[in-house]
């Protein structure tokens, strides 16, 4: 037998590339990380492999054997909880990632526009995620992870100076 393999959309490839960006930038700094609507887990999988306490915090309990997880709906108030709030494609909980980084380091890949109304394409919605994230005193950057595009593009965060961080 094969290695079992995982039907996901996208760029299968974009777990252990993130879990790597993840390892190398935060090192031993981070412990518990938030994987917010991480589906089947298998971003969480990868973090764990690297020696994180990773758990999906997903409403729709899609999670495969072995990984730590919560069925509920991540809320901006449970980031206190972890070191690292991780959104890869978190559709709905967009909106809850980026408030998250008001009090902690997090990484948002946004695939969707659910942060506004309005018509936005990939890099509007950046923008708009940025400019909620200057107005809260957040530091940011965007970064594009090498998986294929285009919601390859995210915001790597750090709370606003005096914060508590990790």
């Amino acid at each position: 037998m094969g290695r079992e393999q995982h039907r996901v959309h996208g760029d299968r490839r974009r777990f252990e590339v993130l879990a790597d960006y993840i390892a190398a930038r935060y090192e031993n700094r981070v412990r518990y990380v938030a994987d917010v609507a991480g589906g089947q887990g298998l971003l969480s999988r990868q973090l764990s492999k690297r020696g994180y306490e990773s758990e999906v915090v997903d409403p729709r309990g899609w999670v495969r054997r072995g990984v730590d997880s919560r069925s509920e709906a991540f809320d901006s108030t449970m980031a206190d909880y972890y070191d690292l709030i991780v959104g890869l494609h978190p559709d709905e909980a967009t909106r809850a990632v980026a408030q998250a980084a008001v009090v902690r380091p997090a990484i948002l890949i946004p695939c969707c526009n659910f942060w506004t109304d309005e018509r936005l394409g990939r890099d509007g919605l950046l923008d708009a995620i940025e400019e909620s994230y200057r107005a809260s005193g957040v530091r940011f950057e965007r970064v594009t992870f090498d998986f294929r595009g285009p919601k390859n593009v995210g915001i790597v965060s750090e709370p606003p100076a005096g914060a508590d961080e990790p």
